[in-house]
């Protein structure tokens, strides 16, 4: 049986180490356990018989209560309200911030706020994404232990502590059913308890309810106090920030591409890939966000995780598109057959074979990450300058060669745009580096190549037809990464060219605020059938782009009105379908990142306006 509950009916909790999702009926169906890209222990959102969940919910009441859900302001605590004719609850969901990631645990509070109603809890996990079975033993606390049996990660237990009996149900799972009456409260815990630590120190229910809540408060409070940032939507920019450091490993410093995997980007469809790993090309772009709100020990910390992929490449061909968390470079993928998927969609993937495509232009993000930490955040030292030589270097000398492009595709190489346009970025941004720290640097040649590679797009990627810079050379077909050539500052929004490619975009790729990548049927492919929604990240760098070009008052309304395709909670996947619902793995760190890029700009923009007492918008900025 398959997950029927939207994605937007979600909120995201996380530890800075893995994530889960809740959903609004009190059911937490999602959770890697430890680290975003272990094992899940419940799964339920892609497969809701045998996944594996752990709900509670109002006992005997279904169709007769209401839920809501939201956040406590500027934090990561999530609220789920119950309203029935018999009275109120609140669910609240957090994950305690913790050094370690083998101290996870979940906190899940419930309190009754009016009125007399009863509840049951049903925990029910499976281990190694359900592939495995487990035992379950009763510790002289009352606490039970659940413990996975043939899983490659054989040290893995965790404790479920409840303030209220439970009984053990032959299948392994803890069941439990209570009377809360106003005012009184219920709690649970699940807690990791590895195998044989010496270290680890079991905690009770109070340390969690009590202390652990406070500090997880004062956490996230104290982070978002922490930001620079005071223009218009900040309520909405830092809800997108704290999502962003939510997908952020404390112990690495790099951020996952996603919370998720396997979820479709076409209902039914087999586009359904495994998000939970570093791409070079997102965190670059993440750690720019978090630059521009005033995060910079965020930049910092990523910048480490950079440099010490950079100094473990024997040649700087080695650069790949992606990692997990701690950098490890092997992501083999793999189907898991006996998932049904969300909502059908199959098959189920973990892991990432593109890992090992050739991308050109990860090399110009990773370059323009390093440019703004050293312009913003702070200098880099004559080390790791070496290092970066080595990798611009590659750039001059490969850029001429095809790749499988930022997309991904997996059917063949070409002469992507993506790719020359950051080759591009990656020379003009080693050399503003070099200049501004005199650090020695070819920087004739380095000046040569990115004049070439300019002339190569300017002239080779331009269509006559179409009137518009397109996908690959040769092609006609019309690609939403166009929209980054103003924001990376290759070309001016002045640039008739360009003014040209926007006109094109708008009348093939926009519908309203909803912007495709591009059309499946006439673009590079994938090698699978089937269509996908629109991206949102590619509506933010839209909207940015009409911001950048004077349009404001067009900006402002086309971003507030995709504001409204957010999640109630603020949360955005990868696309938004054909009938407005969130698809693709959720949420997703690059639709928020773009959206912080989109809103800064645009507020910017605003307030130069005011400034200069013009209120038409038409001058270019």
């Amino acid at each position: 049986m398959s997950q029927t509950t939207p994605l937007e009916d979600y909120g995201l909790i996380g530890n800075l180490h893995t994530v889960a999702l809740v959903s609004k009926a009190g059911s937490l169906d999602y959770l890697p356990f430890t680290r975003f890209d272990s094992p899940t222990i419940f799964a339920a959102l892609l497969d809701a018989e045998k996944g594996g969940a752990w709900s509670i919910q109002p006992a005997g009441a279904e169709g007769e209560v209401r839920t809501k859900q939201l956040y406590l302001p500027n934090t990561g605590v999530l609220l789920t309200r119950f309203l029935l004719e018999g009275g109120l609850a609140e669910l609240t969901d957090f994950m305690p911030v913790k050094r370690h990631e083998q101290n996870c645990a979940v906190v899940r509070s419930l309190r009754v706020i009016k009125g007399t109603l009863t509840f049951q809890l049903h925990c029910a996990p499976r281990f190694d994404y359900a592939r495995a079975p487990h035992r379950v033993e009763t510790q002289a606390d009352g606490s039970l232990l659940f413990r996975g049996l043939e899983t490659a990660d054989a040290h893995l237990q965790f404790r479920l502590l409840s303030s209220h009996p439970l009984e053990v149900t032959p299948d392994g799972d803890a069941v439990g059913s209570w009377t809360l009456h106003a005012g009184e409260t219920a709690s649970f815990v699940i807690e990791a308890t590895p195998v044989d630590d010496p270290d680890f120190i079991a905690r009770d229910l109070n340390h969690y309810t009590e202390g652990a809540f406070a500090d997880t408060l004062s956490f996230w409070r104290e982070w978002v106090e922490s930001s620079t940032y005071t223009g218009r939507w900040r309520e909405i920019m830092m809800r997108s920030a704290i999502t962003l450091k939510l997908l952020t490993s404390l112990k690495h410093g790099s951020t996952v591409a996603a919370a998720t995997f396997g979820l479709p980007e076409a209902v039914g469809g087999s586009r359904n890939w495994d998000y939970r790993f570093t791409w070079v090309r997102d965190a670059a772009f993440t750690m720019y966000a978090f630059l521009r709100l005033g995060f910079t020990g965020e930049s910092k910390a990523f910048l480490h995780w950079i440099m010490a992929r950079c100094e473990q490449l024997a040649d700087a061909a080695d650069l790949q598109l992606m990692y997990r968390v701690d950098g490890s470079p092997d992501l083999p993928e793999q189907e898991l057959e006996h998932l049904s998927g969300y909502r059908d969609s199959r098959p189920v993937r973990i892991g990432n074979g593109a890992a090992q495509q050739f991308q050109l232009d990860i090399y110009g993000e990773l370059l323009d990450t390093i440019y703004l930490y050293n312009k913003y955040g702070g200098a880099i030292t004559y080390a790791f300058w070496q290092q970066i030589c080595r990798l611009v270097d590659f750039v001059a000398e490969n850029w001429q060669r095809p790749d499988h492009g930022i997309w991904e595709v997996r059917d063949q190489e070409q002469h992507f745009l993506s790719a020359k346009m950051m080759c591009w970025v990656a020379l003009d941004r080693a050399i503003s580096i070099a200049e501004d720290r005199s650090f020695p640097a070819p920087l004739a040649d380095w000046h040569r190549v990115r004049n070439e590679i300019y002339e190569e797009v300017y002239n080779n990627f331009w269509s006559e037809e179409k009137q518009a810079f397109v996908q690959y050379k040769g092609g006609e077909v019309l690609d939403s990464i166009a929209l980054l050539l103003p924001l990376i500052r290759m070309f001016s929004p002045a640039e008739p060219r360009w003014q040209s490619t926007m006109r094109a975009i708008e009348q093939e790729l926009v519908i309203d605020s909803l912007v495709f990548r591009y059309h499946l049927d006439g673009g590079a492919t994938d090698g699978l059938t089937g269509q996908e929604g629109t991206f949102t990240m590619c509506s933010f760098w839209y909207i940015e782009n009409l911001s950048r070009a004077g349009d404001l008052d067009k900006a402002r309304l086309l971003f507030e009105k995709v504001l409204g395709f957010a999640s109630p909670l603020g949360l955005y996947s990868e696309q938004i379908g054909p009938h407005g619902a969130q698809i693709g793995n959720y949420p997703q760190a690059f639709t928020h990142l773009a959206l912080i890029s989109a809103a800064f700009q645009l507020n910017r923009d605003l307030d130069a306006r005011h400034h200069r007492g013009d209120n038409r918008g038409h001058e270019f900025v």
